[in-house]
């Protein structure tokens, strides 16, 4: 398993005024519940009032709501969870739903990130979603509020 070797802590990046969409999915719920949970206590810790939160059936829905909520949102949340099984289906839904969030980020040039999990098991997806900071969901909230100030500085 590899982990970050840097020094420097995440920085709380300032989220007042920020419009933020979670986009979840519903499949894996149990696991993205407590992804959405990790992004929400990071959203709140950034100052980030407006939150809104849409449902989806699973990770290839994903992509078209990113799409949609940036038209109207600074940063989108992209959470769910895809776990292997005996078949390609894994590959083909992790990839093609990895695709089109990045691809969604960059049509819209907005803010979105993506944290769908792509595990080989429960047990890895219960390690990256528990309740500390090192919750894949609370680190995809932070890296969404600190891109969405970078990409309006640079507007």
């Amino acid at each position: 398993m590899s982990r970050d070797l840097s020094t420097t802590p995440a920085p709380i990046p300032d989220g007042s005024g920020l419009r933020v969409c979670i986009v979840r999915a519903r499949f894996n719920d149990q696991i993205v519940s407590a992804l959405v949970a990790g992004a929400r206590r990071a959203l709140e810790r950034c100052g980030v009032a407006e939150v809104s939160e849409v449902t989806v059936p699973g990770a290839l829905e994903i992509p078209i709501a990113c799409d949609a909520a940036a038209a109207s949102h600074d940063a989108v949340i992209a959470l769910g969870c895809v776990i292997r099984g005996e078949t390609y289906h894994f590959e083909v839904v992790a990839d093609v739903s990895a695709r089109g969030v990045l691809d969604a980020g960059l049509r819209n040039h907005t803010a979105i990130t993506n944290g769908v999990l792509t595990v080989e098991n429960v047990e890895q997806a219960k390690a990256r979603s528990g309740p500390g900071d090192d919750n894949k969901g609370f680190e995809a909230a932070l890296g969404a509020v600190e891109l969405a100030r970078v990409l309006s500085n640079l507007a």
